[in-house]
């Protein structure tokens, strides 16, 4: 029944989609069911039908992948431990997030440099936005920059177009602003594994499957909410000599990615102070809104059995009004009734704070979800669809094409719907699936 109902919701999500398009009547459905086909043909080679036992044929490459990763990850504790000493014991010294995940961050960031130098990584991109466009019939620059987008952030990817950007239709534009969206850059994804790969021990493999099957359905998306009206510049077929960071050697290519990923994991942990700090603000205010109403008396048949403890008194917070309205898409992804208040409130925070806090709380209340629940909502969190990635866009591609910054501004909201739609897409199909 719960495969039944995420079937139902993948057809509700691309209704959404269709009833805020701008221009219905030019909405290309062949693009639309060949993103959604390309999705459903990478869920089933990867993951198979595991609901019915039934494996994939690249479970294999699957298996590899998240070994690969997990290793990484275990590459990155040697060189924790040489800094940080016993701070890095969570037996001595407890979870300290600064020390267990953030460094994750960095030597991602110098790997995916290290793979760049070698040029491995413009050849898999090149791949994957080939066989996309082949079968798409998208332009060539927004299918490599959303392709891009699977490694590297939403900032990043688009450099790789950076001759074509400032040429670009609004269509084309919008297509690689939800690209960056919908899925995630590498250095942070191994962030996500290192949190959730004692839930989830297979996490890995899942989180990059994700990120995979968000790309055709970024570009699906993107053609409901806008679509193409005029002839894109590198239309059939895909650029070639794609820009990327150039290192003299691989030496520099790897201290030049560990200190891009120190500023960036030095971000992550402002971020999640700020936002964090601003939750306990909201949940003070809301406490004492609640309190002026007796919400602790009457407020229980409206709060989720999972989100009380034993004998605690139902309180009025965030969690538990992003609950409240995001609950329907959590059911629309499949998810138990008895579990869509939970989830509701990690979608909803994931949103309108960003994923990092939403994978964060996931990992802290992983047990009180089912195992089919929290990889599907690893999948919907799978994605940088939240409100501050509109400045961050803005400023990152502006800064390529400082005379499309109207239109960056123009199309952010837009941009935050459809990676969110097109993240929930590959979730509710991982529903079916599963």
């Amino acid at each position: 029944m719960e495969r039944l109902v995420s079937l139902l919701g993948l057809v509700c999500l691309v209704a959404m989609a269709y009833a805020i398009s701008k221009h219905r009547k030019h909405v290309d459905f062949r693009i639309v069911a060949t993103g959604l086909g390309l999705q459903l043909i990478l869920a089933l080679l990867v993951l198979g039908v595991p609901g019915l036992g039934i494996p994939g044929p690249f479970r294999g490459a699957f298996e590899l992948a998240n070994d690969f990763i997990v290793s990484l990850l275990n590459f990155t504790v040697q060189g924790s431990k040489f800094i940080f000493g016993d701070l890095l014991d969570v037996k001595k010294s407890g979870f300290i997030f600064a020390f267990q995940v953030l460094p994750t961050i960095i030597f991602m960031a110098s790997v995916m440099a290290i793979f760049y130098h070698l040029g491995i990584m413009q050849k898999i991109v090149s791949l994957i936005a080939v066989v996309m466009q082949k079968v798409m019939k998208t332009s060539g620059a927004e299918t490599l920059s959303v392709a891009a987008n699977i490694f590297v952030g939403q900032t990043e990817a688009p450099l790789m177009i950076k001759p074509f950007v400032a040429k670009m239709t609004r269509s084309e534009l919008l297509a690689v602003m939800i690209g960056g969206m919908a899925t995630v850059a590498g250095g942070v994804m191994a962030a996500y594994v290192g949190l959730l790969k004692d839930r989830i021990p297979d996490i890995a493999g899942h989180l990059l499957t994700a990120s995979i099957m968000s790309a055709p359905a970024a570009l699906a998306i993107s053609k409901i909410l806008l679509p193409e009206t005029e002839k894109p510049e590198t239309m059939g077929a895909v650029p070639q000599d794609v820009e990327g960071e150039k290192y003299s050697n691989i030496i520099e290519a790897a201290a030049q990615g560990a200190g891009e990923g120190l500023y960036l994991a030095l971000n992550v942990g402002a971020m999640l102070l700020a936002f964090i700090a601003i939750i306990a603000g909201a949940d003070a205010l809301l406490g004492a809104i609640g309190g002026l109403i007796n919400f602790h008396e009457w407020g229980g048949a409206l709060t989720p059995d999972l989100m009380l403890k034993p004998g605690e008194l139902p309180q009025l917070n965030l969690s538990l009004v992003l609950g409240w309205l995001f609950s329907p898409i959590a059911f629309l992804l499949g998810i138990p009734v008895s579990e869509i208040g939970l989830a509701g409130s990690l979608l909803g925070q994931k949103i309108v704070l960003n994923e990092f806090v939403a994978y964060l709380n996931l990992s802290q209340v992983g047990e009180q979800l089912s195992d089919r629940t929290t990889i599907i909502l690893s999948y919907a969190l799978c994605g940088f669809a939240n409100f501050s990635s509109i400045a961050i866009q803005i400023g990152g591609i502006g800064g390529i094409a400082p005379s499309r910054k109207k239109d960056l501004a123009q199309l952010g909201i837009k941009s935050v719907i459809g990676g969110s739609l097109a993240a929930f897409m590959t979730a509710a199909i991982a529903g079916i699936l599963l």
